[in-house]
């Protein structure tokens, strides 16, 4: 090939390059006015609209790199991509995750009238089955809860926000903000405020009773000294614990009960949720203790009880 020719290929590709970035460019303007029309409508978080704005850019630029456009792709195309980022190491639920943001842009193009067509519209969300929550045995339970030393007045605290969290099935979020007059002793019961403002009022047991009636006989005015506050559980500084401050201190008593398992905040939840279903509770019972709005959230500890279940025979029936 002549000199003449090979600068001819070379300005065709320079051309070619230019192209694309300019189809790149007016592409990355529409993902940016879709992102500020969102923010608008919905006023999302600034991470939400973040983790919008790298999945579309990513496909933006790997149809630009195809001589394709955000506004003229087809479903093919988008399966295509999709396969590409799974082959370059995407896990499914990052993959869901795109594609849900990628819906979300095309089906705002059809209501705007922009396109005609969602090309997302038949293409399915990958299988991501639902991770088992971790629980404990009702035995590390036990000893979870007879971690803090309650010859002291945090010790009694922590003791009765332990027994509480596991006889109510609370999250450590509602835990944290009740307050004394959430309680009803006499009837041995907590109005709790979910998600949503969901009001339920859940029964305590004895054990979580005895050990309230302790904390409120002496140690929690130890706490405050002489500050007021409705707050059930304060701390020494401030009305109430945080959820993180909370979430340290079970990971410390777990430390001091010889508890290796991976926990979570909502261990104790998960507890009780499994332990109730163990012992024969039906299962719309527990969703109400729980305030779950769907029994599908529920049913996830089915799984749990069965998987604990199988565990069990496995270890001690003579053929397990």
């Amino acid at each position: 090939m002549g000199l003449a020719e090979l600068g001819s290929a070379a300005l065709q590709q320079d051309e070619a390059e230019m192209v694309k970035q300019t189809a790149l460019e007016a592409d990355l303007r529409i993902v940016e006015a879709f992102l500020d029309a969102l923010w608008m409508e919905r006023g999302l978080a600034d991470n939400t609209l973040i983790a919008y704005r790298s999945d579309l850019s990513s496909l933006a630029r790997w149809l630009a790199e195809r001589e394709r456009s955000l506004m003229h792709t087809r479903r093919d195309d988008l399966l295509a991509f999709l396969a590409w980022r799974v082959e370059q190491g995407a896990l499914p639920r990052s993959t869901a995750r795109q594609l849900s943001s990628i819906r979300r842009f095309y089906r705002y193009m059809v209501r705007e009238n922009r396109i005609s067509e969602d090309p997302t519209a038949r293409i399915e969300m990958p299988s991501l089955g639902r991770p088992l929550p971790k629980s404990l045995t009702e035995d590390e339970v036990e000893k979870l809860l007879a971690a803090p030393d309650v010859e002291a007045p945090l010790g009694i605290r922590d003791r009765t926000m332990l027994e509480l969290l596991y006889a109510a099935g609370l999250r450590v979020s509602e835990l944290v903000v009740l307050r004394i007059t959430d309680l009803n002793i006499q009837q041995g019961s907590v109005r709790v405020v979910g998600k949503a403002g969901r009001e339920r009022m859940v029964p305590l047991g004895e054990a979580a009773v005895k050990w309230l009636e302790r904390f409120l006989a002496g140690p929690r005015d130890d706490i405050l000294k002489l500050r007021q506050t409705d707050y059930l559980f304060p701390t020494r500084r401030t009305d109430h614990m945080t959820r993180q401050a909370f979430w340290h201190m079970i990971k410390r008593y777990a430390r001091v009960a010889g508890i290796r398992s991976d926990l979570s905040p909502h261990t104790l939840r998960h507890a009780f949720a499994t332990h109730m279903l163990n012992h024969g509770a039906d299962l719309r019972v527990v969703q109400m203790l729980l305030g779950h709005s769907d029994l599908s959230t529920t049913q996830i500890y089915t799984h749990v009880a069965r998987e604990r279940l199988k565990d069990m025979h496995g270890k001690h029936h003579p053929r397990g």
